[in-house]
């Protein structure tokens, strides 16, 4: 089922969340069924999440253009910015997450994208193109996206407890509930329960979230980003905050694993390719970004990954069975719920920083 139960969740209401949410087909070029648009020899950097590919595709990228691909990971959008924000990074492609998208534009980090050579962008759903995070589409190209919520372990966790993120803090299951290790997701999570927007700038809300996450502290068996799949894999663990399409990986490990959208609400992400400021392959990195984009490359990170495809010839290939699954097409209510992150300002930025040192150093 995991090979055929890609990940798309619904666009239809995607549209109006993509742009605040507080979110014919067009001519497909022949490279979407696989080809390339050329390759150049030499080398591409690139630098992506853990867990988010499948790396056949890398192979079959240099097999198709002669172009080496050097190929590092991260775990969260925060240590590849502060990778690559000193400059000593040599990257050419990364996928952060649309605020951090938006963040790096406003500094100047991002190359603008020479779309000659990336036709398949046409393939890209036009409800995913010129989001809030990239108004023009100068910048970046989807790459993923999908839904956050609340993983848990069936044998675990009781029925009655389901529903809220208050499950999060329930002292019931203290010391086997695994936290976000980021400041964005974590905050955000604090911030839902409460009742606040993902995107506030009120300063007294944000050091409210994080007095909460205090609070929850005693109850955490350790911050996690990708470590969360073998510690909910292994039933080291009741309850975790992560992404849908992980989850699906995981439950397909461990069928004792469960997973709903918090009724407070939840977050919508994309993913999305970019060229760093700078980058000394930046030719081949755009062949790079193409090649992602085609119908044979997209369906194989698809199936393998399972988050949602902005691919539309992807799409077509999925199986009709995606459509019973109650988080690949959400109901309108719950997408209703759904925000996504936005860029803030710099002031607020510093702020998390040290709202997260706070939260860090507490005891």
């Amino acid at each position: 089922m995991k090979k055929t139960l890609a990940l798309i969740l619904s666009l239809t209401f995607v549209v109006g969340l993509l742009s605040g949410c507080v979110g014919t087909r067009p001519t497909t070029d022949s490279t979407s069924s696989g080809e390339t648009n050329g390759g150049t020899g030499g080398e591409v950097n690139v630098y992506n999440w853990g867990e988010y590919i499948d790396e056949s595709v890398l192979t079959d990228f240099e097999e198709a253009t002669g172009i080496k691909v050097n190929y590092q990971m991260y775990d969260s959008n925060e240590t590849m910015y502060s990778k690559v924000s000193g400059g000593g990074a040599e990257y050419d492609v990364v996928i952060p997450s649309d605020y951090m998208i938006a963040r790096m534009i406003e500094e100047d980090m991002l190359e603008p994208l020479n779309f000659d050579n990336i036709p398949n962008f046409a393939d890209i759903d036009p409800e995913l193109k010129n989001p809030a995070y990239d108004p023009e589409n100068l910048y970046s190209v989807p790459y993923m996206w999908g839904l956050l919520g609340v993983i848990y372990n069936k044998t675990a966790v009781d029925e009655a407890d389901l529903g809220s993120w208050d499950l999060m803090w329930n002292e019931k299951y203290a010391e086997d509930i695994l936290m976000f290790d980021n400041s964005r997701d974590a905050i955000g999570i604090a911030l839902k329960r409460l009742g606040y927007s993902y995107n506030t700038t009120d300063e007294a809300q944000i050091k409210e979230a994080v007095d909460l996450l205090i609070e929850q502290k005693p109850l955490i068996q350790a911050y996690t980003m990708d470590e969360i799949f073998g510690k909910m894999e292994g039933n080291n663990a009741a309850v975790g905050a992560y992404y849908y399409g992980d989850y699906l990986t995981m439950v397909e490990n461990n069928p004792d694993l469960g997973f709903y959208i918090p009724e407070e609400g939840t977050n919508v992400y994309v993913d999305a390719m970019c060229i760093l400021k700078g980058a000394k392959n930046k030719t081949n990195a755009e062949i790079f970004i193409n090649y992602m984009c085609s119908t044979q490359a997209g369906l194989k990170n698809c199936e393998e990954i399972w988050y949602s495809t902005p691919l539309l010839s992807v799409r077509e290939e999925l199986d009709e069975e995606v459509a019973n699954d109650p988080y690949a097409y959400p109901t309108a209510d719950i997408m209703a719920k759904c925000e996504s992150y936005a860029g803030l300002p710099q002031n607020i930025l510093d702020l998390y920083d040290s709202e997260w040192t706070r939260l860090k150093s507490a005891t």
